[in-house]
C-alpha cells in the first residue's frame, strides 16, 4: 500500500472510516481523504485529517481563497482508490459518469484499481438499479469488497453492512499480494546458528546472527511469498508479520522443522549455520571442572541440504550458502554440485565487511551452469534481494 485515496459517503457507517483510516496508516499507507457534503454530517473532517496527517477534502475549491481542488492530479496522485462507505448514491453517479461532487470527479479521474465498499439497507442494496449499479462499475474493472451480514439502520436484518475496517485492509492486502512476483508460492528459509548440547548450560555455537536470513524472509514475504522461517537461537525479529516462524535449537530440530515443511514449498533457502558436528553424549548434569583437559566426543549431524537436495522433487529450487576461507569458488561449486542445489550464495571471510553479525555482506551467486555473479559490498536488505530476485527469476521462468 502506498498513496490511497479514500472517498466517504453519506452514510451511518462513515464513522468507521475513522478506523479504517487509522489502519491504513497504521499498514505504511499515505491517505488522502475526500468526503461528500453529507458524509461530514455523518463524521467530521477534523478526525479524518487528525488521523490521515492530511488535509481533508470535500468541495472542488476553498470558498475563501477560490484556490482549486485538483481532481485530476489527485486521481492521478494515487495508487489505489478505496470508497468507503460506498452509498446507492454515490455508487449509481459512479456507474453512470455523473461528477457534481469531487469525489465523483476524483473517481472519474482515477488511473489506479479503485475499490468499492457498499453501505446501505436491506431493499435498496436488493433494488434492480442498485444490482445493475453494482454490475456495470464491476464490468469497469471497478472491485467490490461486498456488504456484511447484520443489523442494519432501519431496524432491518440482512445484507447491505460495510465490511468492516479489518476486513477491507484484508481484502486489499490480499489483492495487493495477487500481484507480486511470488504470489502463490510457498518458500522455507533457515537463518541463524544452530546449539549443540554439551550439558544442560553448556553448547558449541557459532557466530552467526540470523541477520542475512531474516533479511530473505522479510524480502520473500514482501514480494508475496508464504514464507516458513526456521530460526536458530537468535534475538532477530521478522519485519513482516505474515512470515510463519519456528524456533529450533539444534540441527536435529531444525532438520525436523524443515522435512515437515519442505515437501509443500516451491523453494528452500538454507541460510543457518547449522553445525556439522554435535557431541555424542549429553551429560545430563553440569559438567563441573576438574582435570587440567577436557575430551569432548563429536559425531557428525545430518547433513540438512544434502538431505533436502536428494529429496528435491523437478521444479523445486534449493539455494545453499557458502562462508569460506580459501579455495572458495572451488569448495562453493563442489558443495553446488554434491548437494543437487540450483545456485549456492557464496561469502568469504577474506572480504571485508561481509561474514557474521555484521549489517553488510559481499556475494557472489553462482548457479548449477557455473555462470558467476559477483555483487559488490551491500547492505544485507540490499543482498537479500539480489538473493530473493534471483529465486523470483526460477520460479517464473
Amino acid at each position: 500500500m502506498k498513496n490511497i485515496v479514500l472517498g466517504v459517503c453519506g452514510s451511518i457507517a462513515a464513522y468507521k472510516s475513522a478506523f479504517l483510516v487509522r489502519l491504513l496508516v497504521k499498514a505504511g499507507a499515505n491517505v488522502k481523504v475526500v468526503m461528500t457534503t453529507d458524509a461530514a454530517h455523518f463524521i467530521t473532517p477534523l478526525t479524518l485529517s487528525t488521523l490521515s496527517k492530511n488535509p481533508v477534502l470535500v468541495d472542488y475549491f476553498k470558498a475563501d481563497t477560490g484556490e482549486w481542488n485538483n481532481h485530476v492530479e489527485l486521481g492521478l496522485w494515487a495508487d489505489m482508490m478505496i470508497i468507503a462507505p460506498a452509498t446507492a448514491n454515490t455508487l449509481a453517479k459512479m456507474a453512470n459518469g455523473l461528477c457534481d461532487n469531487l469525489l465523483s470527479a476524483v473517481y472519474l479521474s482515477a488511473k489506479c484499481p479503485v475499490y468499492f465498499a457498499p453501505a446501505m439497507d436491506l431493499d435498496m442494496w436488493l433494488h434492480p438499479a442498485t444490482r445493475q449499479n453494482v454490475s456495470r462499475l464491476q464490468s469497469f474493472g471497478n472491485v467490490m469488497i461486498s456488504p456484511g451480514n447484520g443489523e442494519l439502520a432501519s431496524g432491518l436484518y440482512g445484507e447491505g453492512r460495510m465490511a468492516e475496517p479489518e476486513e477491507i485492509v484484508t481484502f486489499l492486502e490480499n489483492e495487493s499480494k495477487k500481484k507480486l512476483l511470488l504470489a502463490g508460492h510457498k518458500i522455507l528459509v533457515t537463518a541463524g546458528p544452530t546449539y549443540e548440547a554439551i550439558d544442560p548450560v553448556r553448547f558449541i555455537g557459532n557466530h552467526s546472527s540470523g541477520k542475512m536470513g531474516f533479511a530473505i524472509a522479510d524480502a520473500l514475504a514482501l514480494m508475496g511469498a508464504d514464507v516458513t522461517l526456521v530460526a536458530g537461537p537468535t534475538a532477530q525479529i521478522s519485519k513482516q508479520q505474515s512470515i510463519t516462524r519456528v524456533d529450533v535449537t539444534s540441527a536435529a530440530q531444525m532438520l525436523e522443522a524443515c522435512l515437515s515443511v519442505y515437501p509443500g514449498v516451491t523453494a528452500c533457502i538454507m541460510s543457518a549455520a547449522v553445525a556439522d558436528y554435535t557431541p555424542a553424549n549429553v551429560a545430563s548434569q553440569k559438567i563441573k571442572k576438574q582435570d587440567d583437559s577436557f575430551n569432548i566426543e563429536l559425531k557428525k549431524t545430518t547433513d540438512i541440504l544434502k538431505t533436502l537436495g536428494e529429496a528435491k522433487r523437478e521444479g523445486q529450487i534449493l539455494v545453499g550458502f557458502a562462508l569460506e576461507t580459501n579455495d572458495e569458488e572451488m569448495n562453493a561449486i563442489t558443495k553446488l554440485q554434491k548437494k543437487n542445489l540450483d545456485f549456492i550464495v557464496l561469502n568469504s571471510l577474506n572480504d571485508a565487511g561481509a561474514g557474521f553479525a555484521g549489517d553488510t555482506n559481499k556475494i557472489t551467486i553462482i548457479d548449477r551452469d557455473l555462470k558467476k555473479n559477483t555483487f559488490d559490498l551491500k547492505s544485507k536488505e540490499a543482498v537479500a534481494l539480489d538473493i530473493c530476485n534471483k529465486v523470483a527469476q526460477l520460479i517464473n521462468g
